[in-house]
């Protein structure tokens, strides 16, 4: 399991830091979902004041039997789920519908935003009953793509040149399906942000995207807010790609059984492992990826190396659209 957080090392705080005196409660929509934060999300787009679906508080969590110093922690309970970083902060999960967040000492809200967007938002979707994968999505007219992949894949590049060539973010880094019906699993849109490396960003250059301040000097990535060239509303899943690197732009299905270990392997509970799935939910999460593998199937999508030629996988995936052959 590797998450980018683990092994940020602490930033002293200056000595001019003091803590808030209150917090204000921001409404944002993603995934579906109304959401009340007292952590600020400017990546999230705005809503107006409801009753939410989900709610961040911030305040003291107590990590059960405590969390070693200057250690990543999880513990995975039946109804309430712990998430600590030492660099960043502790994080509990209550039942899918409230997130207390419990700041290290001198982080603020862009790196708390940084891993609460991240497995502890796909955590929440998971508990509410979604098929959470670590994957990025792009709607494609009424259809869509899915791209899964090992870290350095070209996820998000990928998702980026399909978005500078007209097609439009549904979500990046954490994908949720709904699959309430067995017949057309949709994908939720997330929200309009793109996480990209300085050689990708450089070589795409998304005109409609602002970039955002760095939010800590081991994060690698910038985060790129899109102004335009995102989906909004929920689509079915169309395409699932595995992305590897090739000689050329090709498109192979998976045969026989292997759709469905791909599925289980990229899906976000997986990388907490075992622990993350107590009780019925491991046959609950099998079943909710062998539906999706069964329906759309998967494919091995091989990207050109170099970011020049990625052109041609976006061209590769726009023609197996235009197929319709599933």
């Amino acid at each position: 399991m590797n998450f980018p957080i683990a092994s940020l090392e602490r930033q002293e705080p200056a000595a001019e830091t003091a803590a808030p005196a209150g917090r204000v409660h921001h409404f944002y929509k993603a995934y579906g979902l109304i959401v009340s934060s007292e952590v600020s999300l400017p990546e999230l787009e705005p809503a107006a004041p409801a009753t939410p679906d989900l709610e961040i508080a911030v305040g003291p969590v107590d990590f059960p039997d405590g969390a070693s110093p200057g250690a990543t922690a999880f513990r995975f309970e039946p109804t309430r789920q712990y998430l600590s970083w030492h660099a960043v902060g502790t994080f509990m999960i209550s039942g899918g519908k409230r997130i207390d967040v419990d700041p290290a000492p001198g982080v603020d809200d862009p790196l708390l935003a940084f891993p609460l967007l991240g497995p502890v938002m796909a955590l929440a979707l998971h508990r509410r009953g979604l098929l959470v994968l670590h994957a990025s999505a792009i709607a494609v007219g009424g259809k869509s793509v899915i791209f899964m992949g090992d870290k350095g894949a070209g996820k998000s590049t990928t998702a980026g040149a399909m978005i500078r060539a007209g097609h439009r973010l549904l979500t990046d880094d954490v994908v949720a399906l709904d699959l309430s019906d067995p017949e057309r699993p949709m994908i939720l849109p997330g929200f309009p942000q793109l996480k990209l490396a300085a050689d990708a960003a450089g070589a795409i250059r998304l005109e409609q995207a602002e970039v955002r301040p760095q939010v800590h000097p081991q994060i690698d990535k910038a985060q790129h807010r899109l102004s335009d060239g995102f989906a909004a509303e929920a689509v079915p899943v169309s395409r699932l790609y595995v992305l590897e690197r090739g000689a050329r732009a090709a498109i192979s299905p998976l045969t026989g059984g292997a759709a469905l270990p791909a599925i289980i392997k990229f899906s976000y509970v997986t990388r907490f492992g075992r622990q993350a799935l107590p009780g019925d939910s491991a046959p609950v999460h099998l079943s909710q990826c062998a539906q999706v593998a069964g329906r759309v199937g998967v494919s091995r999508l091989e990207v050109p190396a170099g970011l020049a030629r990625i052109d041609e996988a976006v061209a590769a995936i726009e023609a197996d659209l235009a197929s319709g052959i599933r």
